[in-house]
């Protein structure tokens, strides 16, 4: 996997090249967005760490520009501000990193988008609905519904039906974007729009691209906001 970091703080830097070293992986440094420009016009990378306030770009705003140009980029955010987490989801991080963090957390990172790049390759679900069939990817799943011995995929376009229970499904999709947020409900959080407090601490989600939300258990969000912490 070839990485490239952007941040703008020395000892940040110096701190993610020692561990970056040690993990023995290919990487590449950019301290601005003319950097970053040229290394990204000559190398392609398979994953981005950026930090999330520098001075010349965001990094939220540069990782929505990473996406557009290429769809199987993968970005974790290293920062000392929680508060922008869900926004960093939103836009389709694969993780969030609170400084200083530690080499191991790194390692699960990366691992993550190692999991989630040979998952994209080798998973497609087989799925129907009536007569017709359709051939689903992870990424088309806005979430997954049980009902009963098999599960209902939510995509932008309608509802299909998989011959599988929730349980197994929540064993296929192991990548972080994929979160359980109650016994019968898995979402896609790449889909997710925004949240709602409910009552009890429940949560209510709302997706891009279609009307539906669906309502979290006490203790799926009691998990969700566990996940987004760490």
């Amino acid at each position: 996997m070839k990485i490239l970091i952007m941040d703008d703080e020395e000892l940040a830097i110096k701190r993610l090249i020692r561990f970056l070293e040690e993990l023995k992986y290919y990487y590449e440094i950019a301290n601005n967005k003319q950097e970053f420009d040229a290394l990204t016009n000559t190398h392609n990378f398979d994953i981005y760490i950026l930090d999330i306030n520098m001075p010349d770009i965001s990094g939220l705003e540069l990782a929505s520009e990473i996406f557009a140009n290429n769809k199987e980029a993968f970005v974790i955010f290293q920062t000392a501000y929680e508060e922008y987490a869900l926004k960093a989801f939103e836009i389709g991080a694969i993780d969030y990193l609170l400084k200083p963090f530690s080499k191991d957390d790194l390692q699960k990172s990366i691992n993550r988008a190692i999991s989630y790049k040979k998952q994209e390759k080798s998973i497609k679900f087989l799925t129907k609905n009536g007569d017709e069939a359709y051939l689903l990817k992870p990424e088309d799943i806005v979430y997954i519904q049980a009902d009963l011995n098999e599960v209902i995929f939510r995509t932008k376009d309608g509802f299909s039906y998989y011959s599988k229970k929730i349980s197994d499904m929540e064993n296929f999709l192991t990548t972080p974007n994929f979160f359980r947020i109650h016994r019968s409900y898995i979402i896609n959080l790449d889909y997710v729009k925004s949240m709602k407090t409910l009552e009890q601490s429940k949560i209510e989600f709302f997706f891009t691209n279609i009307k539906d939300s669906v309502i979290s258990s006490k203790d799926g969000a009691k998990k969700f906001r566990e996940f987004i912490d760490n």
